[in-house]
């Protein structure tokens, strides 16, 4: 399904402008520009794709600004978006998110979605990536 065009082009916009401040480490404004985004999708916002990637990105947001609970509330938020399931950013940034928060076993099992949809890569993406990784060594979950 795709968005009415003046509407996905508006979202593109936002969208665009949210990564370019993101970019520039304004973290907090970015996920503003993305929330304006959001909220230009037809109801229910849920049934776009452009949810689970807008949604996603706040997440990352979040998650760079260091407030954790509202990184995972959007990350469980893309999670139910159109393939949120199977995009392991998701899965690989609410499983970093869960770590923070204290929630080993879920922080485990999140890195463990993400490394099962796309290997090592996604953990050889990022400078600390490689820590996240060995959780999973250190567990024995991957070789």
């Amino acid at each position: 399904m795709e968005l009415p065009t003046n509407v996905s082009r508006q979202v593109d916009f936002l969208s665009e402008e949210g990564n370019d401040l993101a970019d520039q480490g304004a973290f907090s404004q970015a996920a503003a520009k993305w929330g304006q985004a959001l909220d230009l999708l037809p109801a229910p916002a849920v049934d776009w794709e452009a949810y689970t990637w807008l949604k996603a990105s706040i997440g990352d947001a979040h998650y760079q600004l260091c407030d954790f609970s509202s990184a995972r509330d959007a990350l469980f938020d893309a999670l139910n978006g159109p393939d949120g399931q199977e995009n392991p950013f998701v899965h690989y940034r609410l499983g970093q998110t869960e770590l923070a928060l204290n929630n080993e076993k879920a922080g485990i099992d999140e890195l463990l979605k993400a490394y099962m949809l796309d290997g090592d890569k996604i953990f050889l993406e990022e400078e600390d990536g490689p820590v996240f990784l060995q959780k999973l060594r250190d567990v024995g979950l991957v070789e």
